[in-house]
């Protein structure tokens, strides 16, 4: 069925989404982020209205970075009740931009001599990888080819409604997982999962003795002043200021939005589970792609895909061929109500962060935003 604004709005003050379903008007420049000549109405256009009378985005923030200027802004609301704006630095659920921050921590590992991307994973996990499993490396769980299985669990959106506060360990998903046998020999193919990097998140915590989340913070966080970035852990919702995420469900003959703001992230640890905001995604792309993060050999391998043609890269990453021949590499992630894309040129001629609140976004048509206003960022260069 597909949702209309008459049954989206249902249980909701009418005149107060009225209000709420115009674009927010331009805010002030933040200093880091000037102007210069760079025009941004193609990127207001390619955003459109927010929130769209059907309901399917509800807020984007979006900042774009070009040699002529840069453009920063939020559209939309922070919430459907009170139709406030967007707060400046809403903090989000980043979803697989996650998987960014992880593989940047086990490259500086590597570089630190504490791994070795060619070494076998079991000997650091005795205690989870049966001992008659095929022998997967460090540099597969990065590149998505381990052949790593992930757990069967009912599928549909109302077992994971009821199930979204649940509390998951990830020694505990890795087992449930590998109930399962291998998808394919380790190094054979490519299939993107979250299960590559729930492993090289315990993985770093086996091999430095310390959280995951101390880990990013002493190696990412504080380094680059992101102060509005965090690994919740087992907390369900999301500190300081934020954009309230929603998701559509169908009751009887009628789809409605559910509140999805406060929801466990335990199930994707290290892959899928960072808070953080469009300025603090900003600061770590400049640094990711400005090699501010990694030593020279690492920044290499973070951008080599494992074979040509690969969909992702060694580190995760994907890349478009623009028919100049630059590449914009790129992660983008969602979780249910939020969705953000970072991404940036190889020449230095773009960087794009965009954060959004959409209402299905494990939807396959919930991806058209991000392309659309992407697009547009790119045709500015």
């Amino acid at each position: 069925m597909k949702p209309t604004r008459r049954n989206l709005v249902a249980g909701v003050a009418v005149g107060v989404l009225l209000a709420g379903t115009l674009v927010a008007p331009a805010g002030a420049a933040r200093r880091d982020c000037p102007a210069g000549t760079l025009d941004p109405t193609s990127l207001i256009t390619a955003v459109g209205e927010i929130p769209d009378p059907e309901l399917t985005t509800t807020s984007v923030q979006l900042r774009v970075t070009t040699p002529t200027g840069c453009f920063e802004d939020t559209f939309g609301v922070r919430d459907l009740r009170s139709s406030a704006p967007v707060p400046r630095d809403a903090r989000i659920r980043i979803g697989s931009v996650t998987k960014v921050f992880t593989a940047v921590v086990v490259y500086q590992l590597v570089a630190e001599g504490q791994l070795d991307l060619d070494e076998p994973v079991r000997p650091h996990l005795p205690d989870l990888i049966p001992a008659d499993w095929p022998t997967m490396t460090v540099r597969q769980l990065l590149a998505h080819t381990s052949g790593l299985p992930s757990p069967v669990l009912p599928d549909g959106l109302a077992w994971q409604l009821q199930h979204r506060f649940d509390r998951w360990t990830p020694e505990q998903i890795v087992r449930t997982a590998l109930t399962n046998p291998p998808e394919y020999v380790p190094g054979t193919a490519q299939r993107y999962t979250n299960m590559s990097y729930i492993v090289a998140g315990i993985l770093i915590e086996r091999v430095t003795g310390r959280s995951y989340a101390e880990q990013m913070r002493h190696r990412i966080f504080r380094p680059l002043g992101l102060r509005d970035t965090y690994a919740p852990g087992d907390a369900t919702g999301i500190r300081g200021p934020h954009v309230r995420g929603y998701q559509q469900v169908e009751r009887d003959g009628r789809t409605e939005l559910v509140d999805a703001t406060r929801w466990s992230q335990t199930f994707t640890p290290a892959s899928g589970d960072l808070i953080s905001t469009v300025a603090d995604l900003d600061r770590f792309s400049a640094a990711l792609f400005d090699g501010r993060l990694l030593a020279p050999a690492q920044q290499r391998e973070l951008f080599t895909l494992p074979w040509a043609g690969a969909e992702h890269s060694n580190g995760g990453l994907s890349s478009i061929r623009l028919p100049d021949g630059r590449v914009f590499w790129g992660k983008s992630g969602a979780r249910y109500g939020y969705q953000a894309a970072i991404g940036a040129l190889d020449d230095g001629g773009l960087r794009f962060v965009i954060a959004a609140s959409p209402t299905d976004a494990k939807a396959e048509g919930q991806s058209a935003l991000v392309p659309r206003v992407l697009g547009a960022a790119l045709a500015l260069t």
